[in-house]
């Protein structure tokens, strides 16, 4: 089952290509998106990266966090739900 994974303090040069080829050291990357600022259209500074497996997760989490990337050291975590937003 695939684990997704949580890549904050991100180097805003970063794309959605580089972080998968850096993940991809790991394990097989199903998915990695940088989120971008809908009004500026620049990176906000993380990103979703959707590892094949929870195995290939820990290693990448483990060797990564911490490590510098882009110009800034990574917080490389397991990705936590978000939870659900008042309607009020």
């Amino acid at each position: 089952m695939s684990q997704k994974i949580y890549v904050g303090n991100l180097g805003y040069s970063i794309d959605d290509s580089a972080l998968s080829e850096k993940f991809a050291e790991f394990g097989t990357v199903q998915s990695s998106k940088v989120i971008i600022d809908r009004d500026t259209n620049r990176s906000k500074g993380f990103a979703f990266v959707e590892m094949s497996s929870a195995i290939e997760a820990d290693r990448a989490i483990n060797a990564l966090n911490g490590t510098e990337f882009g110009g800034r050291a990574m917080n490389v975590s397991e990705a936590k739900p978000m939870a659900p937003k008042s309607r009020y």
